[in-house]
């Protein structure tokens, strides 16, 4: 809003002259954009080509002027893009400088634009990798240098690219924490490590014994070292002065691994800055520094004063990039402002003029007598005059403070018609702002979709699935980004929309109270008009009157002359008091006559001031009625703009459906796995979006202003749907046939039904007939067959897993010490039943089993006391149960072990039992000896898994695990020589057999050979399966499948 505004107030004064100077602004600027482009793309293959010679410094430096021009490095990644860096190590190595070079003095934006391809450079690190000589190996380290650069500088900001930083910022990069600086300071051994890693490399690639710098190979591969020159530089101060800052704070023995870390470090970069400086083909070009003859003794406070910071020095170059064109604006803006006339003032004449001197009545040209009703009735009138007066005067004052009030209140209406003016002015504007920019992310769009689909056929024809796949991943999240701001734009004008619909409540409101107070206004100057008739007409009426009553009283007068002759001398006193009556009566009709005509004037005023209220509430209706139109228009704008986003996002949905429906028929994603019970979570999530997709469609049906909440479920309906999609196709992979041809099916199925229902959703006819039943029926057969599929093998909860671990071992140990109890009580029975070679033998074997199973007890405690070390070196901060649940898969193959071991315990001791009563075999004693060997084994390796190789508690277990070897040994052998000892051998005396009988002998001996060969072989082979169905079993029970999938 901020932004909207402030262009708005520069319009009035910058777009005038601009426009007139740059005519075709448009065209002018694609021209310039598509310039700009084509030159950074001609140095950047000028700079980065196949053949052998060292890049030419007037081809980086327009790469580096390129990143502050546009501020970032879209452009040159755009064209490296395009370089098979992969297929030619001298394109790689010469792409490595140039990048090198953009890192160090390119526009701040470059690092945080090539972190986007972090994982092509670790991928193509890692193929050069494996070529041990060449420019192959040198790119493979080369790239790992970069890789760490940028996430040095990532990790830590205030490090510019070139690390050129004083004291002060080095101090504030630390925060003033040791430990921020203890971790910097490891991640600078880091970087430097990598630096002094090409510096080795590229020396030991060359040979020194001919002059290799004067030659174009030679100085391809040297070229990049001043790069590396320049950044060690100022690592090894930096590094210098971290340690002693460091050293300041913590105890020498805590920092002796840093110290022997720098020795090693400093003895390495002094030597290559001595043969550096020794090269002819760095005299010209740098001046490299030389390091003290000693590394500096950090256990010695003073010695920071005797460090000498190393100084690069570069000669200064002869040109200099152009200096940009700057724009004079003080001619863009007329300030001329035109001088408004001042009105004249104008002057009333003199109102009275001449009227003072008439004698209307004439009395001087009478001489006749009066009585004393005439002066009673001038008292009358001049009091009634005088009344007239006091009337006259109040209403032109209220008259004239009516005026005043209703000037003012024109003006306030006035001023909030404007106000409501530029209200609507600025949200037009606004909402044309927002609607170039929804075009912009459209096209923006649309061209980064034709770019990813190019990259994805270039990909497919040059990288690996591995590469295909994070491409692939990379364009869903940048489609899901867009989608986001999609939404954040679509709630900005549903926002602006209901800021505008609130303005013209406000106006309407404005409105009916303008024309009720005009309306008020009219009838009250109706009323005051009608009343000021009535009282004009009034004083007409009493001024006839009086005149019709002094002609009486002349008559009466005239004929009292004649009669009376006394009174003569009484009416030449009263002529006197006649005349200064007459004039006072004079005096006051020319009064009269001037409230008349003020009278007059304010009716015309008051007549003008309704045309002109009239004419005012007329302009004010057309100017409501236009913004009423232009936001109808704005409103069917803002319609349109929703529709096109929802179908924006509809056509995103169905493209990533598509997508997925394209990767299950892709030969590539049949090595592509995953488990049961991670589709049942995924169809679940689906499932649960289908519900808010119908909730969602429901509200927009009912309202079309609650499309942001539409957009957003169809855009995670459409992931959840393509992400159910892969993934029941990479489980299909690990289950039966028959199994995985159903669920292929289902999974098809799925993605046609998400198609058909996105389609109907597409068009707004046929969006109020869409039915999510039929893809939800898809989903949920999906589920059914996920879970069938999961395995039902230890289902706990990961709360559970920390008592489960000390149940099975106690167990165990119970297992054992019952056995232990057993072989002692049946030693006694044989001992008080057998006697001779059967009570020998049965001694001799118990006792074996007894000492197996003393060493099993002495393993499960060592087992348990190791495993006490590593929960409590392993699990931190954290609970026994919390590690135990974090490391489920080690626990999982504890418990495993135990139960092996308890119930090996318990099989041998039974099958002891039966041989001691002559009912079983000797063989399976054996049997189950070698078994409960397994399953120690199978403990002991377990329990080593996370075991510290130095743990005194791991050299107890594995001497404990020897015991039990020696042990199950002991046992067979007993069990052999007992078996010897006991079965009676049959003589063989064929003296008194024939010819004929020993033939038939024969064959019947060679007869069971040969059956008992084939029993044998059957069971050899039974014994494989059966083997076989254990594995299997055990995988599915401890989640082997899972962690194959991760």
């Amino acid at each position: 809003m901020d932004r909207v505004k402030s262009s708005m107030q520069q319009v009035p004064n910058a777009i005038p002259k601009v426009i007139r100077r740059t005519t075709g602004g448009a065209n002018s600027w694609s021209w310039r954009k598509e310039t700009f482009e084509r030159g950074q793309a001609v140095s950047i293959n000028k700079a980065i080509n196949t053949q052998e010679v060292a890049v030419k410094e007037k081809h980086a430096r327009t790469c580096i002027l390129g990143t502050h021009h546009e501020k970032g490095g879209h452009t040159f990644w755009a064209a490296i893009n395009r370089l098979p860096l992969s297929s030619n190590a001298v394109l790689c190595w010469k792409f490595c400088h140039v990048f090198h070079k953009l890192l160090r003095d390119g526009h701040p934006n470059v690092i945080k634009d090539s972190m986007r391809n972090k994982a092509d450079l670790t991928d193509m690190s890692r193929m050069w990798g494996h070529l041990s000589e060449g420019y192959g190996k040198l790119c493979s380290i080369y790239l790992k240098l970069l890789i760490t650069k940028m996430e040095f500088h990532i990790k830590n900001p205030r490090f510019p690219g070139n690390l050129q930083m004083s004291n002060r910022q080095l101090d504030e990069a630390g925060e003033n924490d040791v430990n921020n600086f203890f971790q910097l300071t490891v991640e600078m051994f880091d970087y430097l490590e990598c630096e002094l890693n090409l510096f080795l490399g590229v020396f030991s690639s060359l040979d020194m014994s001919r002059s290799v710098s004067v030659t174009a190979a030679g100085q391809c591969r040297l070229a990049p070292l001043i790069q590396v020159i320049l950044d060690s530089s100022h690592l090894y101060d930096y590094t210098v002065k971290l340690l002693f800052k460091l050293h300041s704070c913590l105890p020498a023995d805590t920092l002796q691994g840093h110290r022997d870390r720098f020795q090693e470090q400093f003895k390495k970069l002094k030597g290559l800055f001595y043969r550096s400086s020794n090269l002819q083909y760095f005299k010209r070009l740098i001046q490299i520094p030389q390091l003290p003859e000693n590394p500096p003794n950090f256990l010695r406070a003073s010695a920071l004063s005797e460090h000498i910071s190393p100084v690069v020095v570069i000669p200064a170059e002869s040109s200099s990039p152009e200096s940009e064109h700057v724009v004079e604006t003080d001619d863009l803006v007329d300030t001329d402002v035109p001088v408004l006339p001042v009105p004249l003032e104008t002057k009333f004449d003199d109102l009275f003029g001449t009227s003072a001197a008439i004698d209307p009545f004439n009395f001087n040209g009478q001489n006749g007598l009066r009585k004393d009703d005439k002066d009673r009735l001038i008292e009358q009138l001049t009091r009634e005059i005088q009344a007239l007066k006091d009337e006259l005067e109040s209403f032109r004052l209220e008259s004239g403070r009516l005026c005043q009030a209703l000037r003012g209140r024109v003006n306030e209406l006035e001023a909030e018609l404007a106000e409501q003016s530029h209200l609507r002015l600025q949200a037009a504007g606004e909402s044309e702002f927002l609607k170039a920019e929804l075009d912009d992310l459209r096209r923006v769009r649309e061209d980064t979709e034709k770019e990813q689909r190019s990259l994805t056929e270039i990909e497919k024809k040059a990288q690996a699935n591995e590469q295909r796949y994070s491409k692939l991943k990379e364009k869903y999240s940048e489609l899901v980004q867009s989608h986001a701001d999609l939404l954040r734009k679509n709630a900005e004008v549903t926002r602006q929309m209901t800021v505008a619909r609130a303005a013209q409540d406000e106006v309407d409101a404005v409105r009916r109270e303008m024309q009720e107070k005009v309306k008020a206004a009219q009838e009250v100057a109706g009323r005051q008009e009608r009343e000021q008739l009535e009282q004009l007409q009034e004083l007409q009426r009493e001024l006839v009157s009086s005149r019709t009553e002094l002609d009486s009283l002349k008559t009466t007068a005239a004929s009292s002359q004649q009669s009376s002759e006394v009174l003569g001398t009484q009416l030449l006193a009263l002529q006197s008091e006649k005349a200064e009556l007459v004039q006072c009566v004079s005096k006051v009709e020319a009064e009269l006559a001037v409230r008349g005509e003020e009278l007059q004037r304010v009716q015309s005023s008051l007549a003008t001031e309704r045309e002109s209220g009239v004419k005012t509430a007329e302009a004010l209706q057309n100017q409501l009625n236009e913004k009423e139109s232009r936001e109808q228009a704005l409103e069917s704008q803002l319609v349109s703009a929703r529709w096109s986003s929802l179908q924006g996002a509809v056509e995103e949905a169905e493209k990533i459906i598509q997508d997925s429906l394209a990767q299950i028929d892709d030969p590539a994603h049949i090595s592509c796995t995953s488990s049961a019970d991670y589709l049942a979570s995924r169809c679940q999530a689906a499932l649960d979006c289908m519900g808010r997709l119908h909730s969602a469609t429901e509200a927009f049906l009912a309202d079309d202003t609650g499309v942001s909440a539409l957009v957003r479920v169809v855009t995670q309906c459409g992931h959840l749907v393509g992400d159910t999609i892969v993934q029941g196709s990479a489980t299909s992979h690990m289950v039966p046939v028959e199994q995985a041809d159903a669920l292929s099916d289902s999974v098809k199925a799925c993605g046609t039904e998400a198609l058909a229902l996105l389609g109907q959703m597409k068009q707004q006819s046929s969006m109020y007939a869409a039915d999510s039943g039929k893809l939800r029926a898809a989903l949920e057969a999906i589920l059914a067959t996920a879970e069938k599929l999961r395995p039902r093998g230890l289902e706990l909860q990961q709360g559970e897993l920390g008592d489960l671990v000390e149940q099975e071992m106690a167990s165990t140990s119970a297992a054992v010490e019952s056995a232990a109890a057993r072989i002692e009580e049946m030693l006694n029975n044989s001992r008080a039943v057998d006697t001779g070679v059967k009570m020998e033998v049965n001694e001799r074997i118990l006792a074996a089993c007894t000492e197996l199973m003393q060493a099993i007890k002495q393993l499960v405690l060592s087992s348990k006391n190791l495993q006490k070390d590593i929960v409590e070196g392993g699990r931190g901060a954290a609970s026994t149960k919390e590690f135990y649940a974090k490391n489920s898969r080690w626990t999982e193959g504890l418990i495993s072990a135990s139960k092996a071991v308890g119930w090996g315990a318990t099989v041998m001791v039974d099958a002891a039992d039966l041989v001691v009563q002559g009912k079983g075999k000797f063989e399976e004693l054996m049997v189950c000896s070698h078994e409960i060997a397994a399953s120690t084994a199978q403990l002991v390796a377990a329990s080593k898994v996370k075991a510290d190789k130095d743990s005194a508690n791991l050299q107890s277990l594995q001497k404990a695990s020897r015991g039990v070897t020696q042990a199950t040994a002991a046992v067979v052998a007993s069990t052999k020589s007992g078996k010897s000892q006991i079965e009676e051998k049959d003589t063989m005396d064929f003296s008194s057999m024939t010819l004929t009988q020993i033939k038939r002998q024969e064959m019947d001996a060679q007869v069971l050979v040969l059956e008992l060969e084939t029993r044998l072989q059957k069971e050899r082979e039974r014994l494989g399966e059966l083997r076989k169905k254990h594995y299997e079993l055990a995988g599915v029970a401890e989640g082997w499948g899972d962690q194959v999938e991760g």
